[in-house]
């Protein structure tokens, strides 16, 4: 009988060999850094070897983990080509578990998904509301929301856009020419636990303008952005919002910009597609994702026209 490794720490080292961190190779697993410590301390223990030096900071590989690494990829890139060259086309429709954000999920890919489905008949959507790594572990494909640095397209994931945040009210509360600074604020989250793009001082002191201290009479606060946009939709203040989440609710009237495009600022973090490392090669998230990226760029790239209000 064969003494085969296990497999899910020979993935983990993996990562970690071509990141030589652990934060980055649990962000492409989609998996927690501990995860990722307690997968590479099983293959060292079944090796009866370290494979990394642990510094501070930083890894270094060991001598056995420089020669273990290009077996493992040769070895890992068979068993990838293995499962294309066996692998049959199901007779049914393939299920796709999808994990979403809630904010994204309504206000922007809930609407498009029938245009998926008459595009890729064969592909059933699972959608699930996934708002941290424990609720992710049960779905093929996680459309996460990471900053800038940790978006690395990999084998198991995929940057899919980029978006802008800028101020966004009902059309009513601009009406006779009112500015921001009359307007009642909604505010998202912990702004010392965000970037600076959804910290409204930011805001104020770009336009020069003073602001009485947060928060002021008239201001709310949300804990998400999906509540924040609910709110501002139904004329309780200007909130904070996101270039594709909004895009439809501009284009419809629901909500309008305070400011200029100019006043625009970049998003610190970046959405991402995060599949099961076993879905490498499957054809329908391929299709999947390929939408994503192609329905994203559309979007986003497209010019947002409002209409009158009803």
């Amino acid at each position: 009988m064969r003494r085969l490794p296990p497999f899910s720490p020979l993935v983990a080292f993996d990562a970690v060999m071509r990141h030589l961190s652990f934060t980055r190779a649990a962000a492409e697993l989609g998996i927690t850094q501990s995860a990722v410590s307690h997968r590479l301390a099983q293959i060292e223990r079944h090796f009866g070897t370290a494979l990394f030096h642990r510094l501070n900071p930083g890894l270094a590989p060991t001598a056995a983990g420089l020669a273990l690494a290009p077996a493992l990829r040769e070895a890992l890139d068979r068993l990838a080509d293995l499962d294309r060259h066996v692998r049959r086309p199901s007779a049914g429709r393939s299920l796709l578990r999808v994990g979403v954000g809630p904010a994204l999920s309504r206000w922007w890919l809930v609407r498009r998904l029938p245009e998926f489905a008459a595009a890729h008949p064969e592909i059933g959507l699972e959608l699930t509301t996934v708002t941290s790594e424990a609720a992710a572990r049960g779905v093929d494909v996680w459309l996460r929301w990471l900053p800038r640095g940790e978006a690395r397209r990999s084998s198991v994931s995929r940057p899919l856009f980029g978006e802008r945040v800028f101020p966004v009210c009902h059309p009513r509360l601009v009406a006779g020419g009112r500015t921001l600074g009359d307007l009642p604020l909604l505010h998202k989250g912990r702004p010392e636990a965000q970037g600076a793009e959804w910290n409204w001082a930011t805001w104020f002191d770009r336009l020069g303008l003073d602001r009485p201290a947060a928060p002021a009479p008239g201001d709310l606060g949300f804990d998400d952005i999906d509540t924040a946009l609910s709110a501002a939709a139904e004329g309780a203040g200007v909130a904070l919002g996101r270039s594709l989440l909004v895009h439809d609710a501009l284009a419809d009237g629901r909500l309008v910009r305070v400011l200029p495009e100019i006043f625009d600022l970049a998003s610190s973090k970046v959405h991402v597609a995060a599949w099961r490392p076993e879905l490498i090669d499957d054809a329908a998230l391929g299709r999947f994702v390929a939408w994503m990226v192609r329905e994203t760029a559309r979007t986003v790239a497209a010019p947002e026209t409002v209409s009158p209000p009803a």
